[in-house]
């Protein structure tokens, strides 16, 4: 079955997104009689990977980084950089020649009778199934401390985050335990006065010769239910990729408890 688009745009299957996910979803759909569309509202391929920091590297070796069909270039030990990643991610829809609609912002979904309806951009759009492929990127959580709105300096969250060079001699505070924190922490501790890394629990490191395949083949048992209790290791665990593992020799990797409320100044807190 042809899956161009219908007349009245009306599919079997619709995949919102055309990220990672969206596209693996996409490669199976296209192996079947199944008429699909994937909505992506980017203007080209790339997914959330467009809008990432400059610096970025994935923190998994390329063979484990890859989508069903097609096997990232660079094998067992190399780490794309994002842009490698988004051109991977162009050839694979390409190649796989998946049906994708762009630039197509999904505004509301309702669902009547036995099938899906799409309000879109670009008009709507029915279906017996729908796939949600949206990610996190555009929906970023910032906690609601009290005083936030008293706070007179630059609040960014990592989604919008680009390079160092912003903050450039300021003091700067990171907020959060994870990997994009630890890597954020670790560039921008380059040029700034001061770091102050804010975290609820201390964060944990992965040995230093363990990486992102670790993390996969852990979560592919835990999946599996063939979870090894003795593992001390946990799938949030930093991973200490070279930028990292410059920072903490630098001593800019150690974390205090989080703060309950903001201030205007300092001023107002000795008050």
């Amino acid at each position: 079955m042809s899956h161009s688009q219908n007349s009245d745009n009306f599919y079997d299957v619709i995949v919102i997104g055309g990220g990672q996910a969206g596209l693996a979803t996409g490669y199976f759909l296209e192996k079947t009689i199944l008429n699909y569309v994937i909505l992506d509202d980017q203007d080209q391929p790339g997914g959330a990977w467009q809008h990432t920091w400059h610096s970025l590297h994935l923190f998994s070796p390329a063979r484990w980084s890859s989508l069903p069909g097609k096997v990232m270039k660079g094998g067992r030990d190399y780490y794309p950089h994002r842009d490698e990643v988004i051109e991977y991610l162009t050839d694979y829809e390409h190649r796989n020649e998946l049906n994708i609609h762009r630039p197509v912002v999904v505004q509301n979904v309702n669902k009547v009778s036995n099938h899906f309806t799409l309000k879109t951009s670009q008009g709507i759009y029915q279906c017996r199934k729908l796939v949600s492929a949206t990610g996190t990127w555009q929906n970023p959580y910032i906690p609601d401390y009290p005083g936030k709105n008293k706070f007179k300096g630059e609040q960014l969250h990592s989604a919008f985050y680009k390079n160092p060079m912003r903050f450039a001699g300021k003091k700067v505070a990171i907020v959060g335990g994870g990997n994009s924190c630890a890597q954020i922490l670790a560039e921008v501790s380059q040029v700034v006065e001061e770091t102050l890394w804010i975290t609820r629990k201390e964060p944990q490191f992965l040995p230093d010769d363990i990486d992102g395949r670790y993390l996969f083949n852990r979560a592919t048992k835990i999946y599996q239910g063939k979870k090894n209790q003795s593992d001390s290791f946990s799938l949030g665990d930093i991973v200490v990729i070279p930028s990292v593992k410059e920072a903490r020799e630098r001593g800019e990797m150690n974390s205090i408890p989080p703060f309950q409320c903001f201030y205007r100044t300092r001023n107002d807190l000795a008050g």
